[in-house]
């Protein structure tokens, strides 16, 4: 029936026409207002959905995993390291980043790397068979036994680069995007049965759910109101609703404006994207909880955090507890609430039940297995290092991440090596803490400790830990932190010395020669100074070579006189590292007053197996943006001495781990030929130690924060933490020796002499000289006995 033919009361018959214009006017009003707010939000959700299909953010990568046989790593290490490089784990192995596990073997079909697309078995040790009555098992060893690459074996495999993290500049955020066919299943049924089942169903908006949220609320006993927002509308908030959801979280005060936006925008982002697009954006944005200063985004990234796995490989368990973690992050935190976490996982365990995505036989069996996550898996992604490398990707790269477009960035990070660096600060720092703590001195003092861990042949950063828990603090100590060298100096007064000795021509300074350590006082500028060696004892006439490796004081002050200050500042000088003019020519700098990072420290001893020239270091292999790869400037080092004298140092600091303050790193099991320097400062203010190989150079210091005190030598609280990882890292390696340079030769001496050896000599050192400066003089003090 027509409104014209409507029978209208008698007192609105006069108003009929009015009536009918005004509701003409409303309806083109509204209409008018929806086109607008269609084309005005549309634009948003089209401006916002392409930036986002296009935007690429940067990924950082670690050098590519490489194995080895003999490599020193478990089954569920190098599982662990699959997981880093994202391969799938399956019942059986069919396709390129794939791997299954086979009792003592791990199969897999290598993505990329030097045996792309070939199967690869990696063999480990096979338990032995234990004889009756036997109580405790022999140890097994923890290498890798045996490599095989399509049935041949091989010593060596390089698989992928594994990502570290997403390069989030100007936010505190970790996120990694994937794709959705590269999330599994169970973890987006999880998401869809606890947060929106009738996701794929609905337009936008579920007004099924929305009748029966009105009829909870006004109905219900709950303490707290049903909500009704579908994934889309929580996309809609989370996504393009930023601005209005930070003023109701600073006023707590829900809007129903901003409510009514959020729906009218879930149905236009309806008609602008997929379903699947839609439920892809959502999982890689969601909010999942901060962990120390970060916040998560995305169930790709909190699979790393939470249980340090790829996202494939996320049992049903682990894939109903993120989902849950969902509703509200802070309460149902696995880290901060676990049992709040394990009830709200069961509860999406039940939805899934119900929503027939899994049976109620498997929801049950995930409902008993415990909360288990990773506590320091933030630490796991090496932030200390992207941190510093997003410093330096800055300086060599201006601006390059504010550009569009993919940006992949590939540093020098070896993460098998950050894993067992993690694993050596862990363990050592935990004995630290007990050893303050049996002190009982006031407060309790929160030790902290670096290490960085370089190739010495090339300057590249290959492990680096800026302190002992990131999500604790995140002040990187490794790059930031300076405080005295102490001891660690020492080697550079011994190399002005050779490198003078080399310049005049003369055998007056030598490895064996004769230097008396007892007490001694310096006048100098009008005052006084009388230093003492770390354990107050003196051991009279020694050589260079033991004073060294013992770490004498007053013995290297002395060879700092007989050089010259003023030589072993510009010796010092030549490096160009640190803060040049604090380094004064007093008989003080002798004993490492100069002040490093320990990212300098392990610049400066490049200069050792580099036979004299320093080398810098970097942390950054390449850059790949688009098409192009683009690698940083790498400057050269200085020279600072002769390829000789600086062999000369490194030969008597093999002492140093053979006979002198760092020999229990022999007594502990590290057998390879190196070379290294322990360091403490005055007061054991701070604890160092300095070692390298021909092939790896490791800084570790251990300290507090606030420069008080530590109470531990170099020796005590360093040396362990150095040896541990250098075990771990070189497992397997071959022994090397330091190559000698050209004007180098060796001749047998008495240790306690210096002078040429006899056969009666109960104590022969095999030492190296400058040639030409040999001694000439036999040993007299052991001729007869």
């Amino acid at each position: 029936m027509r409104l014209s033919r409507l029978r209208w009361p008698a007192w609105l018959a006069p108003y009929r026409r009015h009536i009918l214009i005004g509701l003409g006017v409303s309806a083109v009003v509204m209409l008018g207002a929806l086109s607008y707010l269609y084309v005005s939000y549309g634009r948003i959700i089209d401006a916002r959905l392409h930036g986002e299909r296009d935007r690429a953010v940067p990924r950082v990568f670690g050098r590519p995993l490489t194995l080895q046989t003999g490599q020193n790593i478990t089954q569920a290490e190098l599982i662990g390291r699959l997981n880093d490089v994202g391969y799938a784990q399956k019942a059986r192995v069919e396709a390129a980043g794939e791997f299954a596990i086979d009792r003592h073997m791990v199969v897999l079909i290598s993505r990329s790397g030097d045996q792309s697309g070939k199967p690869l078995i990696v063999s480990f040790p096979e338990p032995p068979i234990l004889k009756k009555n036997t109580v405790t098992p022999p140890p097994v060893a923890q290498r890798i036994a045996r490599l095989q690459v399509s049935g041949n074996s091989v010593d060596r495999v390089t698989l992928d680069a594994p990502l570290l993290t997403a390069l989030m500049t100007g936010t505190r955020e970790k996120r990694r995007r994937v794709a959705l066919d590269a999330i599994p299943p169970r973890m987006q049924e999880a998401v869809l049965a606890i947060e929106d089942r009738r996701f794929y169903y609905h337009p936008g908006i579920d007004p099924i759910r929305i009748v029966g949220a009105l009829i909870s609320n006004l109905f219900g006993d709950k303490a707290y109101l049903s909500g009704a927002s579908t994934i889309t509308q929580q996309l809609a908030r989370n996504f393009f609703l930023t601005d209005a959801m930070a003023v109701e979280q600073q006023t707590g005060q829900r809007s129903a404006l901003r409510k009514i936006r959020e729906q009218l925008m879930a149905i236009i982002l309806e008609t602008k994207a997929t379903k699947d697009e839609i439920l892809e954006l959502y999982l890689n944005d969601v909010y999942l909880g901060h962990r120390g200063s970060f916040a998560l985004h995305g169930v790709a990234e909190a699979s790393k955090i939470f249980y340090s796995k790829d996202v494939r490989n996320l049992t049903l368990s682990e894939a109903a507890l993120i989902a849950g973690v969902i509703q509200a992050p802070q309460i149902h935190s696995p880290f901060n609430n676990p049992e709040r976490a394990r009830d709200r996982r069961n509860v999406v365990l039940r939805a899934m039940a119900d929503a027939d995505a899994i049976t109620a036989d498997a929801a049950d069996r995930a409902t008993k297995e415990p909360v288990a996550v990773v506590a320091r898996a933030v630490d796991n992604e090496a932030p200390y290092f992207v941190d510093y490398m997003g410093g330096a990707l800055d300086e060599a790269f201006p601006g390059i991440t504010a550009k569009p477009g993919v940006l992949d960035i590939y540093t020098t990070l070896d993460l098998n090596l950050q894993r067992h660096a993690q694993e050596a600060v862990r363990e050592g720092i935990a004995k630290v803490d007990a050893m303050l703590a049996r002190r009982k001195r006031g407060p309790r003092r929160v030790a902290q400790a670096a290490l960085v861990a370089i190739d010495p042949r090339t300057g590249e950063i290959l492990s680096f830990i800026g302190g002992r828990s990131y999500s604790q603090s995140q002040f990187n100590r490794a790059a930031n932190a300076r405080r005295q060298m102490g001891s660690t100096f020492k080697p550079f007064v011994y190399l002005a010395a050779f490198d003078k000795a080399a310049d005049e021509g003369t055998g007056d300074i030598t490895p064996a020669t004769i230097v008396f350590d007892e007490p001694t006082t310096w006048n100098f500028e009008g005052q006084e100074w009388s230093p003492r060696n770390y354990d107050g004892e003196y051991d009279g006439g020694i050589t260079l070579r033991r004073a060294l490796a013992m770490s004498r004081n007053i013995a290297t002050v002395k060879v700092a006189e007989q050089t010259g200050y003023d030589k072993v500042v510009a010796m010092w000088r030549k490096t160009r590292i640190g803060e040049q003019d604090q380094v004064k020519p007093y008989p003080s700098v002798a004993l490492g007053v100069v002040e490093l990072t320990p990212l300098e420290v392990a610049e400066a001893y490049t200069v050792f197996p580099n036979h004299g020239t320093i080398k810098k270091l970097r942390s950054i292999l390449s850059v790949k943006s688009g098409d192009q790869d683009a690698k940083p400037q790498v400057a050269a080092g200085p020279k600072v001495a002769r390829p000789s004298a600086a062999f000369l140092v490194t030969h008597i600091m093999r002492s140093v781990l053979n006979e002198g303050t760092g020999a229990a790193a022999r007594a502990m099991g590290f057998t390879l030929d190196a070379a290294g320097k322990s360091g403490t400062t005055n007061d054991l203010r701070d604890a160092w130690f300095v070692g390298f190989t021909p092939e790896l150079l490791t800084v570790v210091w251990v300290g507090l924060d606030d420069n008080q005190p530590l109470g531990m030598s170099g020796a005590q609280a360093a040396l362990p933490i150095w040896t541990s990882f250098m075990m771990k890292a070189l497992a397997g390696h071959p022994n090397v020796g330091f190559e000698a340079p050209g004007g180098v030769s060796f001749v047998e001496v008495d240790r306690d002499t210096g002078k040429l050896a006899t056969p009666t000599c109960p104590r022969v050192t095999l030492e190296a000289f400058l040639s030409g400066t040999e001694p000439l003089a036999t040993c007299e003090l052991h001729r007869f006995q």
